[in-house]
């Protein structure tokens, strides 16, 4: 908004003149976002904790120690983020750009099923909330609608298909498997970050460091001097969705605040699956599909460890891990919590690092 309201003003070398540059207006939404997180926390805090009296429910065929340590702690913090994230976004982002409200709103969209889910659970005090089956079906609507967009929106010469990391100018014309391929990415990734959230702080500083690489890979792809250097497939347009990335970045630490060990919110599914559903919005926009597998690796396997777990326990009645999603299994080996925290947030580190690394290997 700023930028349509500010730069028809620059003349040129003056403070309005800045508003132009994607980076500067990155810096403004992150910096809007923290200070939102920071300054409203404690609100919405409290109000989370009148509204739901006992808390998040907590499973009881999870570790003991959750139903002691996390009982009554208030969950639904995903609103604290999405506010900051939203607002900062659309107040730093130029409007006009189609990829930016693909992004928004695709994370609204997951954030409103997430809501709908932690809201029956608290006023029912019960685990057991919307049905999968529902939460999944609603998700692949969104994930559809946002694959048309995103195919619509990109050049002819990228709409319907897959671009091969690595491998200079490689395309996988894949027509209309493009769409389930992308529906795929997108709800599989909010699934994903959903599973991962099961610790303090465990996934919100992974959706940051995923987050910004992506909104790196954005800025990269969206400028043609860097993707003619680089080798990349040019998406005109994306360079917008960093200031989302930027804005995620700042929400995510302002919400981490209240969130670090001992938790005083958790961000439920609200937050958890507007997340993951945004980074696999951001991976189908840029045409980095594959890339988000490896710099989200941590929450691809989360997921992985619940579905080997449940195939292998249905086939022979024994199980592979002690607990999953797999954070619960070191957590069964003794692992303190803010030890598996720590070393999990630097296993995501690494592979955003192989993940950047795939921009100048081809």
């Amino acid at each position: 908004m700023l930028y349509h309201l500010l730069v028809p003003l620059s003349e040129g070398g003056d403070l309005f003149n800045l508003f132009r540059y994607i980076t500067f207006r990155a810096g403004g939404a992150f910096m809007t976002a923290l200070v939102l997180g920071f300054v409203f926390g404690p609100a919405v805090i409290r109000a989370l904790r009148r509204m739901q009296k006992k808390g998040q429910p907590i499973r009881d065929d999870g570790p003991q120690s959750h139903i002691v340590a996390k009982a009554g702690t208030p969950t639904m913090g995903g609103v604290m983020i999405l506010g900051a994230l939203v607002l900062s976004t659309l107040l730093w982002s130029r409007l006009d750009n189609g990829f930016v409200w693909l992004v928004v709103l695709v994370t609204l969209g997951f954030g409103a099923i997430g809501f709908w889910d932690d809201f029956a659970k608290v006023t029912k005090f019960s685990v057991k909330g919307v049905s999968s089956r529902t939460r999944f079906l609603l998700g692949l609507a969104i994930a559809l609608g946002a694959s048309v967009w995103a195919a619509w929106l990109q050049p002819d010469a990228l709409s319907g298909r897959i671009a091969l990391p690595v491998f200079k100018d490689a395309l996988i014309d894949a027509g209309v498997l493009f769409f389930p391929f992308a529906m795929l990415v997108i709800v599989g990734s909010a699934n994903a970050v959903n599973l991962t959230d099961g610790l303090d702080g465990l996934a919100i500083m992974p959706v940051m460091i995923a987050g910004g690489t992506l909104g790196a890979i954005a800025y990269v792809v969206g400028r043609t001097d860097f993707t003619d250097y680089l080798q990349l497939h040019y998406v005109p347009g994306t360079g917008e969705i960093a200031i989302f990335a930027a804005a995620l970045m700042g929400a995510g630490l302002g919400f981490l605040w209240w969130n670090a060990p001992p938790a005083m919110v958790f961000m439920g599914d609200t937050g958890s699956l507007a997340l993951g559903g945004a980074l696999g919005a951001i991976a189908v926009a840029t045409k980095h599909e594959i890339v988000l597998g490896v710099v989200g690796g941590l929450f691809v396997a989360e997921a992985m460890s619940v579905i080997i777990q449940v195939f292998w326990f249905k086939r022979t009645g024994r199980r592979v891990f002690l607990m999953a999603p797999i954070h619960h299994h070191f957590e069964k080996k003794g692992w303190r919590e803010e030890t598996i925290v720590i070393r999990f947030w630097i296993i995501s580190v690494i592979l955003a690092l192989i993940g950047l690394a795939t921009l100048k290997l081809r």
